[in-house]
């Protein structure tokens, strides 16, 4: 673990950029030809511009914090109450100072406190701070502090020029995506098997396996030691069920469905798996373990109720176009005024968006399932986009993200459009349903899984969103998928960042679409898992998106790429309701614009999504005529017949 961190030092201070220029039709190599040193050069440089770039992110949203605060105090409104609302929503701003030019910071009207680990460094910044504010300038200190602790000082002159607002700005977010992008760029080996009491072993065998570097994350499934699945051809009798539970000594029983997941214990997974064989059981399988497509350790968040995760729309007062239907058009220049979407946001020019935006923006019935870590409720560039949603990890309807994952994923879907706030997401009106599946640390097992897409399934959900994934092909979340999918339901899922074509789940499910990432040069991402099963390639390199406790984040990954081809499949059936999820799959596969090699390749799919002409697509076609490429018809392999070789 040390040398990778001692990388990652080493990185930071070169700045390393790996990211060459390569036209979209030229060949490049494969990814499979590149060293593990290279590939982990490249995922170093990529983690570096992460935390750069959500530093940028952090210092472009303050400063527009502050200059509302100093319009609001001039409007005449107390200076006082003022700064404590703004702390009240910012709670990363440790300390606010208003005063007039010239005097004395302590005798300032003051929210919050100087922070004590670095008192002597905030207060010469300060100083530096107030002296450039009363000058007329705008003043940003250099970063300072350590790991968590990590703050910077800013300093805005009023409009007037007869007044300033100095402070200190908590970045622990800045820890927080380093944290992420170890995990997710798969940079350390992950889970944490005495914590998760899990078994790590080897996909195609369920030989153990030890995961102690990052390489070794490909090809391998992680499932608890106590538990198996299964799946009964006939639900067994009270009677039989309580032999079984006596026999095995099993200390829970779940069920969900035709399927039950057995802890126990007194015997571990593979001994349960052979005694099961006495019973008529379609399938017995580990209960496997499912991971974010960025996986990572963060901090709890408060829990909140679910004020604004509501249906109710609101038109905004701070330019929002509309709220639930397209009653205005929106003009051939237009460009949203969200304060970070021209400096930021390159994914959406990138896949015609914006000219997407003059044909269709969504409808509020079209709903979108996001099974995930989450969403934090209280996200003001989320008011008004979500849906009552559902905990699985907690049954309860608070599925409060104490992540961040599923925040920044539903902000590449939903975050409001054109009001003046962070980034805009892809759609101005569907709605969100944030379902929980996954704990505070980034995973959950099969049966959260399962039963948050069943949820969602049976709650409205039109498409849904699965940036999670394991490399074992289980059949108990395939029959969660199949369900959805009779439902008509638009699967969409991320393919995983390990670099490899051994297929992962549920992307390579042939009822799922997959999608892979790319680049801001369209290119493929370094990170991203390739194969005949992926179905397009969207951008998942540093995408700019919401975060917990109103901030926002650069973050890389095939789970930041899902979202985008989720939105896209909602504004497809807002286009053309008619349509099915079939007929939604072949219309992103025909309207793709081609990488790499000419047609369909295993790095990009059929091509990088195109916004603007799959709508247009959905407006012409009635139906489609389709069929399942052959090469999506990979081998379904039971876990079952796996140990029994």
């Amino acid at each position: 673990m040390r040398r990778y961190l001692s990388a990652i030092t080493l990185a930071l201070g070169l700045g390393i950029i790996l990211f060459p220029h390569h036209s979209n039709n030229e060949t490049k190599p494969g990814p499979e030809v590149y060293s593990a040193k290279h590939e982990t050069t490249s995922k170093l440089a990529l983690l570096e511009q992460d935390v750069k770039l959500t530093d940028d992110l952090c210092r472009t949203q303050c400063s527009t914090d502050y200059s509302k605060v100093l319009s609001q105090i001039e409007a005449g409104e107390p200076a006082a109450q003022v700064l404590s609302a703004m702390k009240t929503q910012h709670e990363k701003m440790d300390l606010l100072i208003w005063s007039k030019n010239n005097q004395p910071l302590d005798q300032g009207i003051k929210a919050g406190e100087i922070p004590i680990s670095y008192k002597e460094q905030a207060n010469s910044y300060l100083i530096e701070a107030k002296r450039a504010a009363d000058a007329g300038r705008h003043y940003q200190s250099p970063k300072f502090g350590a790991a968590q602790q990590v703050y910077f000082v800013q300093g805005m002159p009023s409009s007037a020029g007869d007044s300033s607002l100095v402070g200190v700005i908590h970045q622990d977010i800045l820890h927080q995506v380093t944290d992420h992008q170890m995990k997710n760029l798969r940079l350390e080996p992950y889970p944490n098997e005495n914590r998760w009491k899990v078994e790590s072993v080897d996909t195609d065998t369920l030989k153990d396996k030890v995961v102690d570097h990052p390489e070794d994350n490909q090809g391998t499934s992680h499932y608890h030691q106590n538990e198996v699945v299964v799946k009964f051809k006939q639900d067994p009798t009270e009677a039989q069920l309580a032999q079984i539970k006596n026999e095995i000594k099993a200390t829970s029983v779940q069920k969900l469905g035709y399927t039950y997941v057995f802890r126990t214990e007194g015997m571990e997974a593979k001994a349960l798996m052979a005694y099961f064989g006495k019973w008529d059981v379609a399938y017995v399988e580990p209960h496997f373990l499912y991971l974010t497509n960025d996986y990572y350790d963060d901090q709890e968040s408060d829990s909140t109720d679910s004020t604004n995760a509501s249906s109710s729309d609101s038109n905004s007062s701070n330019g929002t176009v509309s709220t639930d239907t397209q009653t205005t058009s929106i003009s051939p220049n237009f460009k949203p005024n969200d304060n970070l979407f021209s400096k930021y946001q390159w994914n959406l020019p990138s896949t015609e968006t914006v000219q997407g935006w003059q044909l269709n923006r969504g409808a509020k019935d079209v709903v979108i399932a996001v099974v995930d870590t989450g969403v934090d409720l209280q996200h003001p560039d989320l008011k008004g986009q979500l849906l009552p949603g559902y905990n699985v990890i907690k049954d309860n309807d608070n599925p409060q993200d104490d992540v961040g994952h599923g925040t920044h994923v539903t902000g590449v879907i939903a975050a409001l459009v054109n009001n003046n706030l962070g980034v805009a997401g892809m759609t101005w009106y569907n709605k969100v349903l944030p379902v929980k599946v996954l704990d505070q640390t980034g995973a959950g097992s099969t049966y959260s899984v399962a039963q948050g897409i069943i949820w969602a399934a049976d709650h409205g959900a039109k498409v849904m969103n699965l940036s999670l994934g394991n490399y074992a092909d289980s059949g108990f979340l395939h029959d969660a998928i199949k369900y959805a999918y009779d439902k008509d339901i638009a699967l969409i899922a991320a393919s995983g960042n390990d670099n490899t074509e051994r297929p992962g789940y549920p992307a390579a499910y042939p009822e799922v679409f997959a999608v892979a990432a790319s680049d801001s040069q369209n290119q493929k991402a370094s990170f991203s898992n390739y194969g005949d099963y992926i179905g397009v390639t969207a951008p998942g390199v540093s995408i700019a998106s919401t975060y917990p406790d109103n901030q926002y984040a650069a973050l890389s990954g095939t789970s930041m790429a899902s979202p985008h081809v989720t939105a896209l499949a909602a504004l497809i059936r807002s286009t053309n309701p008619n349509l099915k999820n079939t007929d939604v799959y072949q219309i992103m596969r025909d309207s793709a614009r081609d990488l790499g090699t000419k047609g369909f390749d295993k790095y990009f799919g059929y091509g990088l999504i195109d916004v603007a002409k799959a709508i247009q697509l959905a407006e012409q076609r009635t139906s489609t005529t389709f069929t399942f490429p052959q090469n999506w018809f990979l081998p379904q392999r039971l876990i079952a017949k796996k140990f029994a070789k």
